[in-house]
């Protein structure tokens, strides 16, 4: 299947798959590349890999899992020897239950089971959870990770690449319906979550949603404002609180 993987910057690059619409997106620096999200399963994601080495000649040692939702994480088993990343939270959600949901997701939106179990069941848990923010080296790239939730999910973490002014932002950005909030997402912190990438990435960057069209910071202001007024806006305070810093850098 030919895929268009659109340029955002020098070596940024996203995709849009068909089926559910997610994003797939890429940062290469001068020694590796760094995947955001691996698609619903691994033949997906075997293929992806392929056409990011075509495009980029250096390996994909990097994986950052925005959420765990079976059409962004089913196809990380694929990603051999890439260090995983998720935001903190990550792991406890993959259970013997937490891997039968994804199977049950998948198959209720149309995946094929044998293959959704199979995925499910070589799904490892992320190598490093974010708690606040991590500074990934590409070689010549630094590239921010933060975990900016919870909202669509427990765990949701940001890609922001400084010197492109692109921020991948999971499902806590859709632009190409309604948010999804489902039985994990949490709802009255959502709004909260979407002023911390804001603040990550300023005015002037480009949103990209896990599900849609690139989309400007008065987009996602917009939506943060529906959800504000759908949901209340509860800001986390405290010592556990977790928003995106307003920095670019720092362990």
């Amino acid at each position: 299947m030919e895929r268009t993987w659109e340029e955002l910057a020098p070596g940024v690059v996203r995709c849009r798959l068909a089926g559910w619409d997610e994003t797939v997106g890429a940062v290469a620096g001068d020694e590796s590349v760094l995947m955001i999200d691996a698609g619903p399963d691994t033949a997906t994601s075997a293929a992806l890999l392929r056409e990011l080495r075509a495009l980029f000649t250096r390996p994909v040692r990097h994986l950052a899992l925005t959420h765990l939702h079976f059409d962004h994480v089913l196809g990380a088993p694929a990603v051999l020897g890439a260090t995983r990343y998720a935001a903190t939270g990550a792991r406890a959600l993959l259970t013997p239950e937490g891997r039968s949901g994804l199977v049950s997701d998948a198959t209720a939106h149309g995946a094929e089971g044998d293959g959704a179990r199979r995925d499910a069941a070589a799904l490892t848990a992320p190598d490093i959870e974010v708690d606040t923010s991590l500074t990934v080296e590409l070689g010549g790239r630094s590239v921010v990770l933060a975990s900016a939730g919870p909202g669509h999910t427990g765990a949701d973490l940001v890609v922001h690449v400084p010197d492109a002014a692109v921020v991948f932002c999971g499902d806590l950005v859709e632009e190409s319906g309604e948010p999804q909030a489902g039985p994990d997402a949490h709802p009255s912190r959502w709004a909260a979550a979407l002023d911390g990438v804001l603040t990550l990435g300023g005015p002037s960057a480009r949103y990209v949603p896990g599900h849609g069209a690139v989309v400007d910071a008065a987009f996602v202001r917009s939506q943060r404002d529906s959800l504000a007024r759908r949901f209340g806006n509860d800001t986390p305070t405290g010592p556990g609180a977790r928003q995106c810093p307003d920095t670019d850098g720092g362990a």
